[in-house]
């Protein structure tokens, strides 16, 4: 059984016991937070699609932790112009592991 949720205007295909890195949550580590938007779920009755949500279904996740990526250079320049800028870049994510698809 999977389930395609919507968080931080991602999409992410998610099973009981995966760990997914999604935008960050703001709720701290060890609590428990729940996806409501959910897309698709798929289950031994085949698959059902929402329009645009699955109604009556929700997927409960716990926080791991909070970090950020590696840093990206973001790096402007005009040629002939001597304009250079160079930009750095991290962006923060939450850790969650699914524990549980409520279909």
């Amino acid at each position: 059984m999977y389930a395609i949720i919507e968080t931080g205007g991602k999409q992410y295909k998610v099973q009981e016991g995966d760990v997914v890195f999604v935008e960050r949550l703001a709720s701290e580590e060890g609590s428990t937070v729940n996806f409501d938007k959910v897309i698709a779920v798929s289950g031994e009755n085949g698959i059902n699609l929402g329009t645009p949500v699955v109604e009556g279904v929700s997927v409960d996740a716990k926080i791991l932790s909070h970090g950020k990526d590696k840093k990206i250079i973001v790096f402007k320049y005009k040629p002939k112009k001597g304009y250079r800028k160079k930009q750095g870049h991290r962006q923060p994510y939450t850790k969650v592991q699914i524990d549980k698809i409520n279909a």
